[in-house]
């Protein structure tokens, strides 16, 4: 395992910025939404209460600087923030910026450009667009450009002499092949050998899986979870854990309820046996393994929630002990590892520790990266 570097996907939301004061009222953070969630049928774990690190705010130094503790000390290799360019328009990037000026944490990290438009799909109206994702290759080359000093700082992780910059939708691009080619071309005149580009596509079929690559990107990462795909191919499935419960007990108006959002509630154990069995199917050269250990946005959908039931930490260790096996078979300084991730709470994903496990999780990090490092004081 010394030779894999396990990546965890951070999420910088934690702060307030005007923009969002604008949209979802004064001082939002995700925070809102993980206090307010609810369970919506008997044995459903709502809310996620974070425990060793409590309800932090990113603008505070010694938060991001106990986090980058906590993740070194069990076997994380790095962050990859969420990167939030909208036509030169940055958001959410305060700590990744801080981090940059203050030289600390000293800590690994990577950027994942969420390439999408904002909606208000968090209160159900999706079409309502708050700021809209557009393209150019102006654009593509001052993003480059901008992005410059952050391939630069001795902490950015590359491949070789390639920084490592992720896409989190390539087919979003007008003409991916001619984004790529020039991004390699003005990487390589700024002194680096390109760019090591990674697709982040989730939601590809079976048979466009390999469509980035074609396109110029030296690898696709298998992100995990894959909703949308997964209830495509399990269509009969979605709600079967949850009618089972209604039959059992139909008198209970939270479930009624939870029926009728639409929730699709599908077994954690279920779920990983479906990716693990993905995943043996499909080509595995240039492919990054991911794993997750917990999903459920129901903090941030009133309806149509996609829940993965009976998450436990021995499963998910599991899971990432077959993805470490996998990556160990990719090319030297290639053999990356994601989990999704550090800090989504509202998604009821996080590595960070809660009052209901813990640092349970973390532990099956540690346990499978062959971590013996001291662990944070308490």
């Amino acid at each position: 395992m010394t030779a894999i570097r396990t990546l965890a996907f951070y999420l910088p939301q934690f702060h307030p910025i005007p923009e969002n004061d604008a949209w979802w009222g004064k001082g939002f953070t995700e925070w809102r939404h993980v206090a307010l969630a609810r369970p919506r049928f008997p044995g459903h774990y709502q809310p996620h209460v974070p425990a060793d690190l409590g309800f932090y705010d990113l603008r505070v130094p010694e938060i991001r600087a106990g986090q980058a503790d906590l993740a070194r000390s069990y076997g994380i290799s790095g962050f990859c923030y969420y990167h939030y360019w909208f036509h030169g328009r940055r958001l959410l990037d305060r700590p990744v910026k801080e981090i940059l000026e203050a030289g600390e944490p000293d800590f690994p990290f990577c950027l994942c450009w969420a390439n999408e438009s904002w909606t208000r799909r968090w209160d159900g109206q999706e079409n309502s667009v708050l700021i809209r994702q557009d393209y150019s290759l102006l654009d593509h080359e001052q993003h480059v450009r901008w992005l410059a000093p952050l391939f630069a700082d001795p902490r950015y992780i590359h491949v070789d002499n390639r920084p490592l910059f992720l896409v989190y939708r390539s087919s979003s691009l007008p003409n991916p092949s001619e984004t790529v080619h020039l991004w390699q071309r003005l990487a390589r005149d700024m002194g680096f050998d390109g760019i090591y580009l990674v697709s982040v596509d989730s939601n590809y079929p079976d048979q466009d899986r390999r469509t980035p690559l074609s396109d110029g990107f030296d690898a696709v990462l298998e992100f995990q979870p894959t909703p949308k795909y997964y209830l495509s191919q399990h269509s009969s499935r979605p709600n079967a854990a949850l009618r089972r419960l209604l039959r059992k007990v139909a008198l209970v108006r939270r479930l009624y309820w939870a029926l009728q959002r639409g929730d699709h509630v599908v077994s954690y154990r279920d779920y990983v046996a479906h990716a693990q069995s993905q995943a043996r199917e499909q080509p595995s050269d240039h492919v990054i393994p991911c794993a997750c250990p917990g999903y459920d946005n129901t903090p941030r959908r009133r309806a149509g929630a996609f829940i993965l039931q009976g998450s436990k930490p021995e499963i998910f260790g599991e899971w990432l002990e077959d993805c470490a096996q996998r990556a160990s078979s990719l090319p030297p300084g290639e053999q990356l590892l994601f989990i999704n991730a550090w800090n989504e709470w509202a998604e009821g994903n996080h590595l960070e520790p809660d009052l209901r496990f813990g640092v349970s999780f973390l532990e099956q990090v540690r346990k499978v990266t062959g971590c013996h490092r001291d662990l944070p004081k308490s």
